[in-house]
C-alpha cells in the first residue's frame, strides 16, 4: 500500500534501461521533478527486446517490452529502488491515410511499493518513413524529406516482392551522404533494390528524442495527480467517451463528450465532462455524411 507522501524519491537510486542515449532527456526531468538519482543500466542489451531493423521482433505489447527492460535492469542493479524504461511504436495513422503516427511511453516502476506510472505522448509529428529505391538519386530524395543527416537512416536488402529482408543486407548508422552512397550501392548491387528507412533508434532520431521528452513530462504530471480516494499517484485519463451531440440535429457524434479518470490502485473512477456543449455539424455523420 502507498501511504500519503510515499512518492518522495529524494536521492533514491533509479536505473534507466537504455543503450541509445535516452538518459539525455529522461534523467534531467526526473531528477529535477522527483529527486531521483538516475543512472544508466550497465551492460544491458535492450535490443534483445526488439529492434526497429526487424532483426529481433518485439514480443508482446509496447508496455510489455518496457516492463521487461525494467525487470532486466533491476536484475543487474539490486540497489536501485526505481526502474525506468521507454518504448516507441510507429506505423500508419489510425484515422488519416498516408500519414505516419508515433506513440511513446515512459514507464517508471517502484519495486518497494509496486507503483507503476506510465507517461504517454502520441502524435503525427514523426519522421517515420521509408522508400524503395534502385539508385542513389531516389535515396537522396527520400533522405532530404526526413531530415538526413541530422536524422539517421538504415538501408536494407529487398526480396522479389520488394519487402525488407535484413538477411539480404542490413546497414545501420548511415550518418552522412558518403555513408548513404556506399550503403545504397552495396545493397542495390546485391538485391536489385534498397529499402531505405528512417533510423528510429533514439540516439539517431532527434524527432523521436523530443517525443520521449514529452512522454517523460507526462509521467511527471501523472506522478503529481493523486487519486481523491486513496491518494495514489497516477490518477489520469484512461478513456475518452464519444457522443457529444450535434448542435444542429442533436444526434450523437464521434466527438468526445467526457473523459474517464481511473485509479490503478483502488479502481476509483471519475467521469468529467469536456466542457464543450455541442459539436459542430461538420463533425456529424447525420448532417455531414
Amino acid at each position: 500500500m502507498l501511504s500519503r507522501g510515499a512518492l518522495s524519491y529524494s536521492s533514491e537510486d533509479a536505473v534507466l534501461a537504455t543503450m541509445h542515449g535516452k538518459e539525455r532527456v529522461i534523467a534531467p526531468l526526473l531528477e529535477r521533478a522527483m529527486g531521483l538519482r538516475v543512472h544508466v543500466a550497465r551492460d544491458l542489451d535492450t535490443d534483445r527486446f526488439g529492434t526497429f531493423s526487424r532483426v529481433i521482433a518485439r514480443t508482446g505489447s509496447q508496455l510489455d517490452a518496457a516492463r521487461a527492460k525494467i525487470e532486466a535492469a533491476f536484475e543487474g542493479d539490486p540497489r536501485a529502488r526505481v526502474g525506468i524504461a521507454s518504448e516507441g511504436s510507429f506505423g500508419p495513422h489510425p484515422q488519416i491515410p498516408l500519414l505516419s503516427f508515433g506513440h511513446e511511453i515512459v514507464v517508471l516502476i517502484d519495486r518497494e511499493t509496486g507503483l507503476e506510472l506510465i507517461g504517454h505522448h502520441a502524435d503525427a509529428a514523426t519522421n517515420y518513413g521509408h522508400a524503395i529505391v534502385s539508385d542513389l538519386a531516389g535515396a537522396t530524395a527520400f533522405a532530404g524529406r526526413v531530415g538526413f543527416p541530422d536524422h539517421g537512416l538504415i538501408v536494407i536488402g529487398c526480396d522479389e516482392q520488394r519487402l525488407p529482408v535484413p538477411s539480404l543486407g542490413l546497414i545501420k548508422d548511415v550518418a552522412s551522404p558518403a555513408d548513404l552512397a556506399r550503403a545504397v550501392e552495396r545493397i542495390v548491387s546485391s538485391s536489385g533494390a534498397a529499402f531505405v528507412e528512417t533510423d528510429m533508434r533514439a540516439h539517431r532520431n532527434p524527432t523521436r528524442m523530443r517525443a520521449i521528452k514529452r512522454a517523460t513530462l507526462d509521467l511527471v504530471r501523472r506522478s503529481r495527480s493523486l487519486c481523491p480516494e486513496c491518494n495514489r499517484p497516477g490518477f489520469a485519463v484512461t478513456e475518452c467517451v464519444p457522443g457529444l451531440r450535434c448542435a444542429s440535429c442533436a444526434n450523437p457524434t464521434r466527438i468526445v463528450k467526457a473523459e474517464v479518470m481511473t485509479c490503478a490502485g483502488c479502481r476509483f473512477r471519475f467521469e468529467r465532462q469536456t466542457g464543450t456543449i455541442t459539436a459542430e455539424p461538420g463533425f456529424c455523420d447525420y448532417c455531414n455524411p
